[in-house]
């Protein structure tokens, strides 16, 4: 089983899609690496030999990945939330970011719906 940079590739698919499953490389990072190498996308992970799992993990080792990544990320967002520029702020309400409509929609981003109670009209 290949493992790169803390993560198993799963054995039975293609190289280029295993790749992906190490977070911060995508399909195209994944066939610009395997064209770098000369490794082919249709080899399986479980074909590959032990040479080109070597070769794989320091052509990855150039790209920010898994923790290293989800750091700079974070840091991002926290220097835009401490500074209190529009995309921290928006950030610190928990809203989308880029310019999404918020009347409708937004479910993802703002969570389940809570139903608010309505005025209860009074009798007489």
């Amino acid at each position: 089983m290949a493992r790169i940079s803390g993560v198993d590739l799963p054995r039975n698919k293609r190289v280029e899609i295993g790749l992906t499953y190490v977070f911060g490389i995508g399909l195209k990072t994944s066939q610009g690496i395997l064209q770098k190498l000369g490794i082919s996308v249709d080899t399986r992970v479980k074909d590959l030999s032990e040479d080109e799992i070597v070769n794989l993990r320091s052509a990855i080792s150039e790209f920010p990945i898994e923790g290293d990544l989800r750091r700079q990320i974070n840091q991002n967002i926290r220097r835009l939330t401490d500074i209190g520029c529009y995309k921290g702020i928006r950030h610190r309400r928990k809203l989308p970011v880029r310019g999404q409509r918020t009347h409708t929609n937004a479910r993802t981003k703002k969570g389940k719906r809570v139903a608010i109670a309505g005025k209860k009209k009074v009798t007489k």
